[in-house]
């Protein structure tokens, strides 16, 4: 089946973080099965209440979607439920946002029942905000809600009553799986293991680093959002003879949609309660130090901002010659404190001594006793 052809539009708000190419918003898209066929930017020092973009540019974009034969429009910001519906009532096509683009790409990755339901729980709490006639459509098929009510209940009261319900059953089930996971944290603690979690922004080459590291075979793509479920792993450390606890978590991204942080708060909590993070960074992109301080940012709003880190400069084999460092282990100013650095190509399989060594070190230096048999999930 083709993908379908999208338009992609832009707008500058002259926040530093903007992305003039919209490069991150035409990989969200192709992952999530469509195929950007034009992109158009504009300038604004504020958000138009109704439409988002000028009457003006929203002129432009039909006019533009129709000369692609554009079957939808995808917006980089966020845009509030009337701004959707009005774009959409003026242009006469399906109008999306990087939220919904990122939810729909969480929905097809999600692979275990944990990953499902936080999924889920992320795109009803999505829906509580719009004016949800979608609902009826977008609802998983079976297991709907039982709704009650008078006759005279509106219809959007109904949606609304249905999704809060459905809300309610999917948080429940997600405690239980908070529960499980929480013994099984217990249980690595009680063995004294030496946690570790992988974090990076999302496309970095933590799986491939994963696998690297502990010859697992971790779904590993170059695109985004590869990973969703947390696989836990032993990764033993020869050099010291210590079995340490390595976990892969959900890759970040920028302006990641709340209602998933709070939907992966399970998943994240690897990184909360770790011993060390492996933050792994895509040493080959340009932009990697805004990347780095939307990582950043997403730990302080986890509460996972004290725990230790070792940056990982990945895709050594993909950085140009002027770039490459001198030496391979080195350190990096994060957020006023440094903290140590090592370079290498998981793809390649270079420099992951160096990395062994520096994990062993840091391990070492935490004073973990000989471990062997870690608890780990499936």
């Amino acid at each position: 089946m083709p993908a379908a052809p999208v338009l992609l539009v832009g707008v500058d708000l002259g926040l530093p973080d903007f992305d003039a190419e919209l490069a991150e918003l035409g990989l969200l898209a192709q992952t999530a099965g469509f195929d950007p066929v034009a992109r158009i930017t504009c300038k604004r020092s504020a958000p138009d209440a109704a439409l988002f973009v000028g009457s003006g540019k929203a002129e432009e974009i039909r006019l533009l979607a129709q000369m692609h034969g554009a079957q939808e429009v995808l917006f980089d910001q966020a845009l509030s439920p009337a701004q959707q519906r009005n774009l959409e009532r003026l242009l006469e096509l399906p109008v999306n946002d990087r939220t919904l683009l990122i939810l729909g790409i969480f929905a097809q990755r999600a692979r275990s029942h944990e990953g499902k339901l936080q999924v889920e729980l992320a795109r009803l709490n999505y829906l509580s905000t719009r004016l949800v006639r979608r609902w009826s459509h977008l609802e998983r098929q079976g297991g709907g809600a039982g709704v009650r009510g008078g006759p005279g209940e509106k219809q959007i009261e109904l949606d609304r009553r249905m999704i809060g319900e459905a809300i309610k059953r999917t948080k429940e089930r997600l405690v239980k799986v908070k529960r499980h996971r929480t013994t099984q944290r217990r249980h690595r603690s009680r063995a004294q293991v030496f946690n570790i979690s992988l974090i990076g922004y999302t496309n970095a080459g933590k799986s491939t680093l994963f696998n690297a590291l502990v010859k697992a075979r971790v779904y590993a793509a170059d695109q985004l959002f590869a990973t969703l479920d947390t696989t836990t792993r032993q990764l033993y450390l020869a050099d010291i003879g210590v079995s340490v606890s390595l976990s892969d978590t959900v890759g970040f991204i920028r302006d990641l949609p709340h209602g998933l942080v709070e939907a992966f708060e399970a998943t994240l909590q690897e990184a909360v309660d770790a011993d060390l993070l492996l933050h792994v960074v895509d040493g080959a992109h340009p932009g990697f130090p805004e990347q780095i301080a939307q990582v950043q940012k997403v730990l302080r709003e986890i509460g996972a901002q004290d725990v230790p880190q070792l940056l990982v400069f990945n895709k050594l084999d993909q950085m140009a010659p002027g770039q490459r460092p001198a030496e391979g282990v080195d350190s990096y100013d994060l957020d006023g404190r440094m903290v140590p650095r090592v370079f290498v190509s998981a793809l390649e399989s270079t420099g992951m001594a160096q990395l062994r060594a520096k994990i062993a070190e840091i391990v070492s230096a935490h004073g973990a006793s000989p471990t062997h048999d870690v608890p780990h999930d499936n």
